[in-house]
């Protein structure tokens, strides 16, 4: 891959995504962040523009555009200047429905998959427990069989859209322990049994409701079994790539506004007489930054070309999100240091973007996960 195949089609997109972005989500970035949630109507727009199922197939309701469109739309929601925005917004679009149309019959897709990309129905995916995070292997939800149902037991954690979604696209254990019994289901939310424990009160992404989730002797019809019985496991490792993935995009794209504002603030900035951005300090630590910035992009672009062409990527995937998501904590900390008492305040998105991207190298599987599984890819270790 020389350059990333963006087409007239893809910069379409973008302008268009952008231009409502900034107009109607970058204004109420605060708001919502005080509120601790967004609009569930934000999920109707987007899919109104396309947005949601823009990498999904017309005949699920989908754009029919391909996997950069989806790079395209992870990059360009960055400058609603609201973390949480993104971060409920790519669940619906590009972590929980995946898997429904990768594996899910023509039932399952029409009665979960398309109203969620029409923004019709909120879905979230469950797999995090309390007790066991990017540690698959081991969760404890339980789903055993009674006639034609499952039923399931358990609770999951770090469940992002966990306090209104419509449904849960679910791992489970339906069989013994280890990895051999995971399955996936999805999972109508308004079933007796299910309950909302609390909501979790984080640090950043405020306006993305994240929650913990109780299931206690939930009924769901076996026909809503994703895939096969006890074959779970490589879906959810699939699944796991397309989420890093999206993280290691936002995170360049993060990035990149976070510069290009502080630079925009330090040309204005006067201290001892000269703009800020003319002290070599600051203009030497920057071009470390841009060049760091440029290895991630690329970085973060060959992982998604071998993804966009199915090919084997999981050491390209977890080495993009490990580098931009360390990264992304350094150019943050700058960015915010450069800002001076400025940056410290709120309402400031460097101070936003400083309390969200911490994130960036926790969720999804944290950096010291990330090395692991690069570690265990390539010979000698």
């Amino acid at each position: 891959m020389i350059a990333p195949p963006f087409t007239p089609e893809h910069e379409l997109f973008r302008k268009t995504l952008r231009d409502y972005v900034v107009r109607e989500l970058a204004p109420h970035a605060l708001e919502w962040d005080e509120a601790g949630i967004f609009p569930r109507e934000i999920f109707r727009d987007l899919a109104e523009l396309g947005a949601l199922g823009v990498n999904y197939p017309e005949e699920v309701g989908g754009s029919g555009g391909d996997f950069w469109h989806a790079v395209v739309l992870a990059e360009e929601l960055v400058h609603s200047r609201n973390s949480g925005v993104n971060m409920g917004v790519l669940v619906q679009s590009q972590i929980a429905t995946p898997i429904i149309q990768e594996i899910g019959t023509a039932e399952q897709k029409k009665e979960f998959l398309a109203p969620a990309l029409a923004g019709e129905k909120i879905a979230a995916l469950g797999i995090s427990e309390p007790d066991a995070g990017s540690d698959v292997a081991h969760l404890r939800t339980t789903a055993r069989r009674s006639g034609d149902d499952y039923v399931i037991d358990g609770a999951k954690m770090w469940i992002t859209n966990g306090t209104r979604a419509d449904f849960i696209t679910l791992a489970v254990r339906t069989g013994g322990p280890g990895y051999g019994g995971i399955s996936l289901v999805t999972f109508p939310t308004d079933v007796k049994g299910f309950s909302v424990s609390k909501k979790l009160e984080k640090v950043g992404n405020l306006s993305s409701d994240t929650a913990l989730l109780f299931f206690e002797d939930c009924r769901i019809p076996v026909r809503y079994l994703l895939g096969e019985e006890n074959q779970g496991f490589y879906h959810v490792m699939t699944n796991f790539q397309g989420e890093r993935l999206v993280a290691a995009i936002g995170a360049v794209s993060g990035m990149d506004q976070m510069v290009a504002e502080a630079l925009r603030y330090g040309n204005e900035r006067q201290a001892f007489d000269k703009p800020l951005i003319k002290f070599q300090v600051w203009r030497h630590r920057f071009a470390d930054h841009l060049t760091s910035i440029e290895a991630a992009r690329w970085l973060t672009y060959r992982a998604c070309d071998l993804f966009a062409r199915k090919e084997p990527a999981v050491k390209e995937i977890s080495m993009a999100k490990l580098f931009a998501g360390d990264l992304i904590q350094r150019v943050v900390y700058d960015c915010m240091q450069f800002h001076g008492g400025m940056g410290y305040v709120v309402e400031t998105p460097v101070a936003r973007a400083f309390r969200d991207a911490r994130l960036l190298s926790i969720g999804g599987g944290t950096s010291e996960v990330m090395k692991e599984i690069i570690a265990k890819l390539v010979p000698g270790f």
